[in-house]
């Protein structure tokens, strides 16, 4: 070898040994680690997807996962009670499968009590690092069953049944740059004693739980089924959670931390996997704090006192309560008598107490529940503790409430809003596509619980309420069973009373429902009105009651369900219109009038109705008439035949003149809306929302100078040109305006609109003007703005008097 040789050699080993150098300090990029190989200092280990990595991080070192796009983000820290002083580590894999952390000494080891054979180290897209025997793929350890401050999609929580140390739950690191797991630190765990929920605690301090699981997701956490995260497992042995995950789906990246200031945070990736969605923060607001109001108390966040005792119960110190001081909460008012029987109240949109002492059955039905609760002394509260489909099941409280707080049906928003919604949205078509069903909850809003609260009641009270509902009983379950839970699917119409759902008892039975709302200004007077009245009537033209439900706050009437709904919804649209033929038109005419002739004169009540309309007509399967709603009806005594009322009730419109102004009522009351309804008919107009481009104010006005012209023709529906009979045309125009006529002594009683309608022969009177007309109507026309066509209660008649 001659000596230019000998160069060449000596600079392409040097040249070599300084590209080693290089790379080495550069570090090493491993995608696995085998037996006798290292991990050190500066090297990573990638998973195949380039996700997440495995290496070392912090001034004092650390052994830890982190995303590969966003490295400040450490999912898992291997070593928290053991920082590395030194920069001399390295992880190594022994043959027979134990992964150790040492420096000048052994500073972690994976313990694994499984030897393996063949052992590889991987880690996953997942974020999990395994541990695995190469030749049958078999995991022998992985960091999932060690969890830190982070689940990740297919990490479980765990609430072992085979003892504390196997439990699997977050723990937040003791600062922002300390992943150390002790000192006062924040733990998020399952806790179950039957019933189970998700706590965050500090030491043996509660800070926030998440109300208990109840099938689909937690009761203080409806956002789980409002954005999709039906996606969560659930493994139940003996009725406990067991484990709790977000299966893995890769087309998204989601964390859950456990923050070091105490938020339990929600993240999605950006689309372009440089940064991060705050999904949701629990903690959210103060009444998420845990207890924050004391015992048998509400917390609502929108108010200026967010702390309110529950109904029936008032703050133990009042002194305290006035300086915002809630610890010690409230108590009774007055307190339960076991030998009376109390009642219950409602309280919805809620996260239920914490189970702190609690009775669970799977197997009792709603009424049953309340029976239960009432014949114990220590209860203060049932609910059903399951969502699904419909509620079942009994949730007993014993003793104090803790920790209630009321939803408003917001979901918080960060100043990353327009990406929130996309990351959302995402979400939501992610989770459908996978086939976890929620999407409907998230376009139909938030899911929320409600208890009844035992409240002490007068047995006097109740003993007259029960003794006057002369009717079938019907228990909540049955009905909510009927309605498929009171679903939007099964919802027919909505008034004043409240929405309308359509229920099937059985194949061939099939009722409607129509339950109280909550914001109703008809209240429990109206319902037992109705119920009592409707009770004592039976007429082929008044729609027949088969029940009702009264259970806590929950007031329901069972009716017949009249398949073809209601006249308005016929005669005042322009397609179905036609489908209501002159003759037919004619025959609700003079149903609708036989119905009411039987509630003035024939019944043995005599009965003003008080908001006869469109709305309140009800078509039977052959088109039929049939009057309802009864709510605001009123019985005259003996001979009576004109009463007054201090709070004017009906809907405008269809309201007589001396009512409206004076709170005067009679029979001739509900002649006037009989003519007005008439006119609806034979025209197809609504009086209330006439708008006509000549100088008529309404549609009153327009029939009668159109009578007086000898136009009276020009007020048919055009839709029944084809099919009418001029004679009984012109005679049903002459008869509503003689009902309408502004004078109630003027008016026919309801036998003289019977006769008038049904006998050609018979010469009609020539009505006079009708009420609302001219400079009138204004009245009529500001009374019905923004009303809709839902009666209106409560117009309190302090100053007017008749003279």
């Amino acid at each position: 070898m001659d000596h230019a040789q000998f160069i060449q050699i000596l600079c392409c080993a040097t040249l070599s040994v300084l590209i080693i150098t290089i790379e080495f300090s550069l570090g090493v990029e491993l995608d696995t680690l085998s037996p006798n190989q290292t991990l050190a200092d500066g090297d990573v280990m990638v998973s195949p997807g380039q996700i997440f990595e495995l290496g070392f991080f912090s001034k004092s070192r650390y052994l830890g996962i982190w995303y590969k796009a966003t490295p400040d983000i450490i999912v898992w820290v291997a070593n928290r009670k053991n920082p590395i002083i030194g920069s001399q580590v390295v992880l190594t894999l022994s043959q027979n499968g134990t992964l150790v952390l040492s420096s000048t000494t052994m500073i972690w080891s994976s313990n694994s009590s499984r030897p393996t054979s063949n052992p590889i180290l991987q880690l996953l897209d997942t974020g999990n690092l395994v541990l695995v025997q190469e030749s049958t793929s078999e995991i022998k350890w992985q960091s999932f069953d060690y969890p830190s401050d982070t689940r990740l999609q297919g990490m479980q929580m765990v609430q072992s049944p085979d003892g504390p140390g196997m439990d699997k739950y977050l723990t937040s690191w003791r600062s922002g740059d300390d992943p150390s797991d002790t000192g006062d630190v924040f733990v998020y765990r399952i806790e179950n004693h039957g019933l189970p929920q998700v706590i965050v605690s500090m030491g043996t301090e509660k800070k926030y739980r998440s109300g208990p699981w109840n099938g689909d997701f937690f009761s203080g956490l409806p956002m789980f089924a409002t954005l999709g995260f039906k996606a969560q497992t659930v493994f139940s042995n003996g009725g406990r959670l067991i484990s709790l995950s977000d299966p893995y789906n890769a087309s998204f990246i989601m964390r859950l931390t456990m923050n070091y200031t105490g938020m339990l945070q929600h993240y999605i990736m950006n689309e372009e996997r440089k940064g991060w969605i705050l999904v949701y923060s629990v903690p959210a607001d103060s009444c998420d704090s845990y207890g924050l109001c004391g015992p048998n108390s509400i917390c609502r966040n929108y108010k200026t006192r967010t702390c309110e005792c529950l109904r029936g119960f008032m703050p133990k110190s009042q002194k305290e309560w006035s300086l915002f001081e809630w610890t010690n909460g409230c108590t009774r008012t007055k307190p339960l008598d076991c030998q009376k029987q109390d009642g219950f109240l409602r309280i919805e949109r809620i996260k239920f107490p914490d189970t702190l002492n609690f009775e669970l059955s799977t197997s009792l039905s709603n009424v049953e529940c309340g029976d239960k609760c009432l014949k114990n002394c220590n209860c203060t509260a049932y609910a059903a503790p399951y969502f699904t489909g419909e509620s079942s099941g009994c949730l007993l409280w014993i003793g104090d409430l803790i920790d209630v707080r009321e939803f408003t049906g917001e979901v918080s928003t960060s100043p990353n809003s327009d990406k929130k919604r996309r990351g959302l949205t995402r979400i939501m078509l992610i989770a459908t596509s996978c086939g976890f069903g929620l999407l409907a909850f998230a376009l139909l809003g938030l899911v929320y619980g409600s208890i009844l609260v035992r409240m002490r009641r007068k047995r006097q009270a109740l003993k007259k309420e029960r003794d006057e509902l002369e009717l079938p009983l019907f228990d909540l379950a049955t009905i909510a069973t009927a309605t498929n839970n009171f679903s939007r699917e099964n919802k027919i119409g909505e008034g004043g009373f409240g929405p309308v759902y359509k229920g099937n008892l059985s194949a061939e039975e099939v009722i409607a429902v129509k339950r109280m709302s909550r914001t109703s200004a008809q209240g429990p007077e109206e319902f037992k009105n109705e119920v009592i009245l409707i009770a004592k009537l039976q007429h082929r033209n008044l729609v027949r009651i088969l029940g009702c439900c009264i259970q806590g706050e929950e007031k329901m009437l069972i009716y017949e369900y009249m398949q073809n709904k209601s006249l308005d919804y016929f005669i005042f649209d322009q397609n179905r219109s036609a489908l209501l033929s002159w003759p037919k038109r004619f025959d609700i005419i003079m149903g609708i009038a036989r119905g009411l002739l039987y509630l003035h004169h024939d019944s043995r009540l005599k009965i003003v109705h008080r908001d006869l309309k469109t709305s309140n007509i009800l078509l039977d399967d052959n088109l039929n008439a049939k009057i309802s709603d009864f709510g605001l009806a009123r019985m005259l005594e003996g001979d009576q035949t004109t009463a007054r009322t201090r709070r004017v009730v009906g809907t405008y419109g269809y309201m007589a003149p001396e009512y409206a102004f004076y709170g005067k009522f009679s029979i001739k009351s509900d002649v006037f809306s009989m003519g007005v309804v008439i006119l609806e008919i034979v025209s197809g107009k609504k009086n209330r929302s006439f708008r006509h481009p000549a100088e008529y104010q309404n549609l009153l006005e327009q029939a009668w100078l159109f009578w007086k012209e000898n136009r009276d023709l020009e007020l048919m529906d055009a839709c029944y040109n084809n099919s009418y009979v001029e004679s009984q045309v012109r005679r049903c125009i002459q008869v509503g305006l003689l009902c309408v006529q502004n004078v109630a002594e003027d008016r026919p009683v309801m036998s003289s609109v019977l006769l008038m309608l049904s006998t050609e022969q018979t010469a009609l009177p020539w009505p006079k003007k009708p009420g609302f007309f001219s400079q009138q109507s204004d009245f009529s026309e500001r009374g019905a703005s923004g009303s809709g066509e839902a009666s209106i209660c409560g117009l309190t008649m302090s100053e007017m008097e008749a003279r």
